[in-house]
């Protein structure tokens, strides 16, 4: 009986040390699990960044060449697939729907980009695809913290 109440007795007098490690302990855990959270938003936010600007130039590219305003449209079909590329790789590190769509966007480019400037219908889809990735990116954006 005696250690019982020894151990008690141990217990009421540490009590605030006790307290004070277990918050200790507790407010570790959060702030870490709160860290994790914001780098990944952190991340999301500037994946989603970089393949709207790279969407933006990408249809700059598709405009141009559609509408002829660059002699060199070789040149410009060769910086398309850098953007699309690109594209598609950030993607893969992206929530949502957003690898799916950047991946369509890939073999719709791979599709029509020869058909710009002649073929309105090839221009329509490269743009609804450009559109798509757009709009999962903003989803996805809209969707953090």
């Amino acid at each position: 009986m005696k250690s019982i109440s020894s151990i008690k007795d141990q217990l009421r007098g540490n009590a605030v040390a006790i307290i004070s490690l277990i918050v200790a302990v507790t407010a570790l855990g959060y702030n870490t699990w709160r860290n994790e959270s914001s780098e990944y938003n952190r991340n999301q936010r500037l994946v989603s960044i970089q393949v709207l600007l790279m969407l933006g130039e990408l249809q700059q590219l598709t405009m141009d060449r559609h509408y002829g305003k660059n002699i060199d449209g070789d040149a410009l079909l060769r910086a398309g697939w850098s953007k699309v590329l690109t594209i598609r790789d950030l993607a893969q590190l992206m929530d949502g729907s957003v690898p799916t769509s950047a991946m369509k966007l890939w073999e719709v480019w791979g599709t029509d980009r020869t058909h710009l400037g002649t073929d309105a219908e090839a221009k329509s889809r490269i743009i609804a695809a450009l559109e798509e990735v757009r709009q999962d990116t903003r989803d996805v954006l809209g969707g953090l913290d």
